[in-house]
């Protein structure tokens, strides 16, 4: 029986992978690796292994070691932080024997550090939100200037390795944006950009030597606790909704095209639409599912399946539609310390009493 190594585990980005995989026909031995002790003893995998974070000096040779005792025939990795440390040393995490489905090291360099996707985004003409690096108060003080809406708001926002939204603040005001920065000990690293609205989307799929696979598309209803965050952005969706359109499939396309001439593996567009209804790229997660991956699982398409699928067996799937397979209009809904559920919007009128 092979066996499929997730980084991670415990977490709520590799929990939907490794339950999704936990559902897959061949039965594989799922196993979980985290830095967390109280996030993995939680994981649904078959077996968990700690791991120090991938940016310590510890790590490389804890996770090689962990790949020769254990052996496991595939290594997959969910979050940036160790896609891009563990990608460093892809050829010896090969050496082991365990398969990688990754892209290309310099893609996965500019994916993460989203200043860089930026810039590839812009040389090949798609429209994006102007950003601004933000290296002194000079900077600052013209992003301002330049990039502030009618009410004088601009956007910040690290724009180096890590998720849910990190470092993001929209602010009108001078003072707060400074000290802003300062606390994340942000000079040079934070990027100032256009205000786009509160609407987005995200198209989440798996190519295979520049050939697309498949894609799905999944819009954003909220984010869980938004509420308690200055920018009202937390990484974490509360609701999502499938959804397609044929200029989010044409942007997302161009895009990932972007940063890849023959992009390889999972590449996941984040747009947020501007004031004329254009969604505009703002990132793209590279190497990863997206937290809410269960959602398509559950409704049918299980994405880490025919992922694991391709780099262990050769197999890919059988589809009617490559892009967005599954219905428009199924809601995903979540929230702490309760499951999850598949619903239509008729389900939650037919459950709830005087909505």
């Amino acid at each position: 029986m092979k066996k499929i190594l997730i980084a991670g585990a415990g977490g709520a980005p590799s929990e939907g992978v490794i339950n999704s995989l936990l559902r897959s026909d061949k039965k594989e031995t799922v196993l979980g690796m985290g830095s967390e002790p109280t996030d993995l003893v939680l994981s649904n995998a078959h077996e968990k292994f700690y791991v120090p974070y991938a940016d310590t000096v510890e790590y490389k040779a804890s996770l090689l070691n962990i790949l020769n005792q254990e052996k496991p025939d595939l290594v997959h990795f969910q979050n940036d932080l160790e896609i891009f440390h563990a990608s460093l040393f892809r050829d010896e995490i090969k050496a082991t024997g365990a398969k990688i489905f990754m892209p290309d090291h310099d893609v996965i360099d500019t994916c993460v550090h989203k200043y860089k996707t930026y810039l590839k985004c812009r040389e090949a003409g798609i429209k994006v939100p102007t950003n601004i690096i933000i290296n002194n108060e000079d900077d600052l003080k013209n992003a301002f200037e330049s990039l502030g809406d009618e009410s004088g708001k601009i956007w910040l926002r690290a724009s180096s390795i890590g998720g849910g939204g990190k470092g993001a603040l929209p602010t009108s005001d001078f003072t707060f944006a400074k000290g802003w920065i300062e606390r994340y000990n942000g000079w040079g690293d934070f990027v100032a950009a256009e205000m786009l609205t509160a609407n987005t989307v995200t198209w989440l799929s798996i190519w295979h030597e520049g050939e697309l696979v498949v894609a799905q598309t999944r819009i954003r209803k909220g984010w869980t606790h938004g509420n308690r965050s200055v920018s009202g952005v937390t990484g974490v969706t509360k609701v999502g909704q499938t959804f397609s359109n044929a200029e989010v499939d044409r942007i997302s396309i161009e895009t990932i095209k972007a940063v890849d001439k023959k992009p390889h593996g999972i590449f996941g567009v984040d747009m947020t639409y501007d004031k004329n209804g254009i969604p505009n790229p703002t990132e793209i997660n590279i190497s990863r599912f997206f937290t809410t991956v269960l959602f398509f699982t559950e409704a049918g398409l299980n994405m880490p399946e025919i992922f694991k699928n391709i780099a262990l067996y050769n197999e890919f799937p059988v589809l009617e539609k490559r892009i967005n397979p599954l219905e428009d209009g199924l809601l995903w809904l979540r929230g702490m310390d309760t499951h999850p559920r598949l619903m239509r919007h008729i389900d939650i009128e037919r459950e709830i009493k005087n909505l």
